[in-house]
Formats: C-alpha cells, structure tokens, sequence
C-alpha cells in the first residue's frame, strides 16, 4: 500500500539515519518527528527543533520527556530561519525535516511563511552532508498555502543537478489538497581525477 507523505516521509529519514548523527526539525508541531529522529540518532547524536508555538514545544518536551530522550535534544522557541545563529555552520547535518502550514488543532491563522521557510531551507542546505536530505510535507489547503507551495516547488526545481537530486511525491486522484513531500538529497559529488 502507498504511504501517505507522512509515513513516506520517516521512511525516507529511517534509510539514513544513524547513531550520532545531528539532525533538525525545523517545525516542531506536536513533536513526533523529533521523537522519531530522536529514536534514531542514538545517544550520540543530537535534534535541534524550532518552532514559534510555547504549546508545540511543550507538546513536544513531554513526548521525549517520557520516552527519556530529551538529553539528545535542544528546543527552540523561535522560528527555523533562525537556525543558522543556533546551529554552527561547520555542524554537519545528516537531516532536516518541515511540516508547512499550521499547528494541527490550533490557531491556523499561525501558519509558515514562504520567507523564514526559505531562509531555513538555505541554511540547513549549507550544512547537509553527502546522503544527507531535506524533506519538506507542505500543507497548502489554507489561507497562504499555495504561496508557501509555488516558493517550495520553485525553489527545489531550481536546485542544481549535478549536486541534488530532488524528489516530489503526491497522491493526485485525492480531495482537500493532501500534502505534498519534496525530498532534497545532496549528492556525492567525485572529484575529478587528475593525471600527470
């Protein structure tokens, strides 16, 4: 059976995740994506989530609370296109994830902006490791969706091929705009051998 963009999602963060690695969660919500992350990475590795919302970090904090990972992790209470003052620059990244849109069960009038989910999209891009991915579930059934939407597509389509591969997987026969995974790989990129 497909998976939905969620399930799609940690199945495509499962296949590279790896004891020590660091990761970010660059839209906390209701935390289980950095619970999942958090499962993976091991003792040795670190998440760093952000999110503006107090009540998505304290969501959050409860689930790694019980589950007794929140030793491997730093939350945030600030926007991800932040990220760049917080994670240094020479961190290398294995993963990060988005959920674009709003907090489920919440405010929807509190939703990502194009804006800061670019300027985060280039940050953790500037970080991300060979093999590494970025993935992006873009929620766009409400008010300013389809904005936020046009800048992901564009942005990702305009990535270089030489160095990303880009995948964007979507159910098209299903009603009420289901949310659409953009999945960003950094390729290995071979240094061309030189001869004498």
């Amino acid at each position: 059976m497909l998976q939905t963009a969620l399930h799609f999602s940690h199945s495509l963060l499962e296949e590279i995740l790896q004891p020590g690695d660091h990761v970010i969660d660059a839209t906390m919500g209701n935390g289980y994506d950095t619970v999942f992350m958090a499962e993976k990475i091991g003792k040795t590795g670190h998440v760093y989530s952000f999110d503006i919302q107090k009540e998505a970090l304290l969501s959050t904090k409860s689930k790694l609370t019980e589950q007794d990972l929140l030793d491997r992790t730093s939350l945030f209470l600030q926007g991800h296109e932040t990220l760049g003052t917080v994670v240094d620059e020479a961190q290398p990244i294995k993963a990060g994830i988005f959920n674009l849109g709003y907090l489920p069960k919440s405010d929807k009038s509190v939703i990502t902006l194009p804006e800061t989910t670019r300027t985060a999209m280039e940050e953790i891009l500037k970080r991300l490791v060979p093999r590494g991915r970025m993935i992006l579930v873009v929620y766009y059934g409400h008010e300013g969706g389809e904005k936020e939407l046009d800048m992901v597509q564009d942005y990702c389509q305009s990535l270089p091929q030489e160095k990303y591969n880009v995948l964007k997987y979507q159910f098209i026969n299903q009603k009420n705009n289901p949310p659409i995974l953009y999945c960003v790989e950094k390729k290995v990129v071979k240094k061309p051998v030189q001869l004498r």
